[in-house]
């Protein structure tokens, strides 16, 4: 078996209908109930049916997409034994912390509720803005940014997806700003986002506070695996390494280029994207080609990632 890393999606993988093939599946079926009980609403329900307006909000969706991914996991995990890392981009470092046992799940299900609406309040609606800039350097990105910013009117790079894919996030004069800019310099594109708030950055400040007074009432272990970290890229074990982590992550970017060369430079040999979707997968891939790639959201391709690792 290949020493293998679980990976973890974030916000947008959801879709109504995920895991329709799966929930068969008595593990998956019992992470559903659990979900349930922890939020007082049928998840499979909301996840199965939606209606989208219902599964497409910040507080919904976050939960929906954790328990997917843990889902998944348990799944995986019966399979193919517990990775030696995890990883998760944005959401998906709850999902990751999970995995390795930092975070019990029913606490991390009422923890991105709470984080949604926490981001969902922090910045009013239409006053903030993301965008994908594709095709310039990542210094290039981020010196932009800075010179395009103004006190209380500022823009910054977010994500860094993959070599030549940043997301960009702030206000949005800023970020219109930003991107007249980057179309002039020739940006092969730049794509603003469909998002309800500006996350990554410093505008998310108030929801980090109010995540950061959560996490005072909830118990966090050491990890049982290193767990790579949005903020640092780096891996740590300590859960009060772990709870500052995710207080950064709010407000600072997703290093997911490093993450992944990290891991490998580590010795990972395949990474598994486990929950809905395979938006990893396609980021990954693009990151680093000899690094063994599968994604686990029902029961053939939980076959053919167990193929890959082998």
């Amino acid at each position: 078996m290949k020493k293998y890393a679980a990976v973890f999606p974030g916000q947008g993988s959801q879709s109504v209908g995920m895991f329709k093939d799966f929930m068969d599946d008595p593990i998956v079926a019992k992470t559903y109930e659990e979900a349930s009980e922890a939020l007082g609403y049928d998840m499979k329900d909301v996840t199965l049916n939606g209606p989208e307006s219902e599964l497409n909000r910040t507080e919904v969706t976050q939960p929906a997409i954790l328990t997917a991914s843990i889902a998944a996991f348990r799944v995986l995990k019966e399979k193919a034994g517990m990775p030696c890392a995890v990883a998760g981009h944005s959401l998906g470092e709850y999902s990751a912390l999970v995995a390795a046992g930092v975070l019990d799940f029913a606490d991390a299900l009422r923890l991105v509720r709470l984080r949604g609406q926490a981001m969902q309040e922090a910045v009013p609606q239409g006053k903030g803005a993301m965008a994908a800039v594709l095709g310039l350097e990542d210094d290039v990105i981020v010196e932009t940014c800075a010179k395009v910013s103004k006190d209380g009117d500022a823009v910054w790079a977010a994500n860094f997806n993959t070599p030549g894919q940043v997301v960009i996030s702030g206000s949005k004069d800023a970020c219109d700003r930003a991107c007249a800019e980057f179309t002039a310099m020739g940006a092969r594109r730049v794509v603003p986002l469909a998002v309800s708030a500006p996350s990554h950055c410093p505008l998310m400040k108030s929801a980090a506070d109010r995540l950061a007074e959560a996490l005072k009432s909830i118990t966090l272990k050491d990890a049982i695996v290193p767990v790579y970290v949005n903020s640092q890229a780096k891996p740590f074990t300590k859960a009060s390494d772990l709870v500052e982590a995710l207080i950064a992550q709010l407000t600072g970017p997703v290093r997911w280029v490093e993450t992944v060369k990290a891991l490998k430079e580590d010795g990972v040999e395949a990474l598994v994207e486990v929950g809905p979707n395979k938006v990893l997968c396609g980021l990954n891939r693009r990151i680093d080609k000899t690094l063994g790639s599968a994604n686990v959201c029902n029961a053939e391709t939980l076959e053919k990632a167990l193929q890959v690792l082998a």
